[in-house]
């Protein structure tokens, strides 16, 4: 029986790939990915930095593995590993099956008893939540919040009663084009509380913003928003 390698991608800084991380994204017969282009680039720019032969061109199969294709691709996964096939699940940045797929290819492996192993690496939230200045003994990642308005409203107010009964940093992700009317809807529903919001982490311009929920909002709509971003809060 193969294994299933779930491992962490940079989320910006090259360099932050682990040692463990190269030698499987190396040795495995198949790297499942949501973007094959993109990951195809990841492993040129590795094997060009870090390669300790650089005359090594080998590069393992890639397999797109997106919302849209995750259920026929699993059972061709589960073939492969039950062939013996190793494989290792990338998202595009950071650890996979955060806000990405992959959770139910590793509870079909479960059920299947196939071997699962998680590598530890890069992750956008943990990054936001240590940068931050806010408590880190107990925190909720609760993903991206609905798109309509109505729902996210309702979201907020979910999350700010469960903070009635344990007091917890709060972490999610917004898409650019999504930031304002998120931030308006979380004001609307926690008031003009002290957040932070973070941008571009890891990389040359990375951002962390410190402020009011009003100064964030008049920030950005100044200046565009550009790039993922997670905002992190403690009530």
């Amino acid at each position: 029986m193969g294994t299933l390698y779930l491992v962490p991608t940079p989320i910006g800084n090259l360099a932050d790939i682990t040692l463990r991380s190269l030698r499987v994204l190396f040795a495995v017969d198949v790297i499942a990915c949501e973007d094959t282009r993109r990951t195809g680039l990841l492993l040129e720019k590795l094997l060009a930095e870090f390669s300790p032969n650089p005359g090594d061109k080998r590069k393992p199969k890639l397999l797109s593995y997106y919302d849209q294709v995750e259920l026929q691709r699993i059972p061709e996964i589960i073939s492969l590993l039950k062939a013996g096939k190793d494989v290792a699940l990338v998202s595009d940045a950071g650890t996979p099956a955060i806000s990405d797929p992959g959770f139910k290819l590793i509870r079909e492996c479960i059920k299947e008893d196939l071997r699962v192993e998680s590598l530890p690496g890069a992750s956008s939230v943990l990054t936001a939540l240590t940068v931050s200045g806010l408590p880190t003994d107990k925190f909720l990642f609760v993903g991206y919040p609905p798109h309509k308005s109505g729902h996210r409203l309702d979201f907020f107010k979910n999350i700010k009663t469960s903070l009635e009964s344990v007091t917890s940093t709060i972490i999610f992700f917004e898409a650019p084009h999504k930031l304002l009317t998120t931030l308006g809807d979380l004001q609307s529903v926690f008031g003009d509380i002290d957040i932070v919001v973070a941008s571009e982490l890891t990389k040359m311009y990375e951002e962390v913003r410190r402020e009011k929920t009003s100064e964030s909002l008049a920030h950005f709509k100044k200046t565009p928003p550009k790039g993922e971003f997670v905002i992190v809060f403690h009530q």
